[in-house]
């Protein structure tokens, strides 16, 4: 009998003051990152559109992005919500250092800092996640 948690049970953390003041830090450092990239995408930043045209999947796909970004940051914003804004964020920061990667030609640097900041903050309220998914039951 192995007394080390397993990947589906939840050890429960005793996050300090200091903790909690840090992912608060995280998740606002997030938001304003992802209010900024996501508000140059819908409001049609010449960079954007340039960058987005550079992808060649349409303009229909900025406004996707545009969406997903500024309703992710403004989750992160709300206790209750900030898990699943960072959800979200996962994947789309996985798309851009994909995009960065193999259609641009860039650094994937930028978005991959992006996506290591939500994966964290995903990871650290994964208690959450946990409890709404029992309560669908």
């Amino acid at each position: 009998m192995s007394l080390a948690p397993s990947l589906t049970q939840t050890v429960p953390v005793r996050n300090g003051r200091t903790g909690l003041i840090a992912l608060w830090l995280v998740q606002i450092a997030l938001a304003g990152m992802f209010l900024l990239a996501g508000g140059s995408k819908l409001l049609g930043a010449p960079e954007m559109v340039g960058l987005f045209d550079a992808i060649g999947i349409g303009q229909w796909f900025r406004y996707l992005t545009g969406f997903i970004e500024v309703g992710s940051a403004l989750a992160l914003l709300l206790p209750s919500f900030a898990v699943f804004g960072a959800l979200a964020l996962v994947p789309t920061m996985v798309g851009a250092i994909a995009a960065h990667l193999f259609i641009l030609g860039a650094s994937p640097a930028l978005p991959a800092i992006l996506l290591l900041g939500a994966a964290g903050v995903t990871w650290t309220r994964r208690h959450q996640l946990l409890g709404a998914q029992s309560t669908m039951r």
